[in-house]
């Protein structure tokens, strides 16, 4: 068995990576920290960029730690859960980051059922600048869930919810990344269409969107109350905005956040 080990993962994927990065730079120990996963070249490349310790064995991190953080796809969920069914118990603490997995059914599984929590972080995690959110199984502890906020926090900021309400997380922060790059994508495409060297019209495109969330963060101003202070009468603003309405633009954002919520439903039956 591995000693002084406190968080084990199983599943060492981008996410599971993410989370590892972000403990570290807070200040956890490498050495603390035990991952399983299957590839062994993934395994050595954890091992070597964050000094963790690996396992091929799911059973191996179980038995060495009492929070686990189970960081697989939710079509791997019986895979991997059915062979645990007597490991994991009330002692373990148990942190899902499948989408669309209930806490109860990952309850059901085990036959001494661990204290569950559901967490959807995203991929910008990757860079410590993430936006999760958690909630509670029917055996978490209000300690649990401030440990978990706790380890969250450290890759971006972490919120409370009712497990009700993950379907719509799930799709709108942890499905965004992806409408927001496929914007940057288009916005970049118009600036090429309208002349600018590609590689110009990508970094403007990328620093309009940083600025613009930074500038909302730090003024907490609604956003369209600052969208109107750069709209002016007449001007080139408004009529770019005249050509999103008319193609629907938010009503668009608004559908894909409907489908998202909705295939996370689906893939929790």
């Amino acid at each position: 068995m591995f000693k002084n080990i406190t968080l084990g993962f199983i599943g060492g994927g981008n996410m599971a990576e993410a989370i590892i990065k972000g403990m570290i730079a807070g200040g956890t120990t490498a050495e603390t920290i035990l991952v399983s996963e299957p590839v062994e070249a993934r395994r050595s490349f954890l091992e070597a960029t964050y000094g963790v310790s690996t396992t091929g064995s799911n059973e191996e991190v179980v038995r060495s730690s009492e929070t686990v953080i189970l960081a697989i796809k939710p079509q791997q969920a019986a895979t991997v859960c059915t062979p645990l069914k007597n490991e994991l118990s009330e002692k373990h603490l148990l942190v899902s980051i499948m989408a669309g997995v209930s806490c109860a059914a990952i309850e059901g599984f085990f036959t001494n059922s661990p204290r569950v929590i559901r967490v959807m972080p995203n991929t910008p995690s990757l860079v410590l600048a993430g936006a999760a959110a958690a909630a509670a199984g029917s055996l978490a502890t209000s300690e649990d869930m401030a440990k978990v906020e706790g380890i969250f926090s450290k890759v971006g900021c972490c919120y409370r919810i009712e497990e009700k309400l993950m379907d719509a997380v799930t799709a709108l922060s942890g499905s965004g990344p992806a409408y927001v790059l496929t914007f940057i994508e288009a916005l970049a495409d118009g600036g090429v269409k309208n002349g600018l060297p590609r590689d110009t019209a990508l970094n403007l495109a990328l620093q309009t969107v940083l600025g613009t969330a930074r500038l909302l963060a730090e003024t907490g101003e609604h956003p369209g109350s600052l969208r109107d202070k750069v709209t002016s009468p007449g001007g080139t603003t408004i009529a770019g905005l005249h050509a999103l309405e008319k193609g629907a633009f938010r009503a668009t954002v608004m559908n894909a956040v409907d489908a998202a919520a909705a295939r996370s439903k689906e893939l929790g039956k």
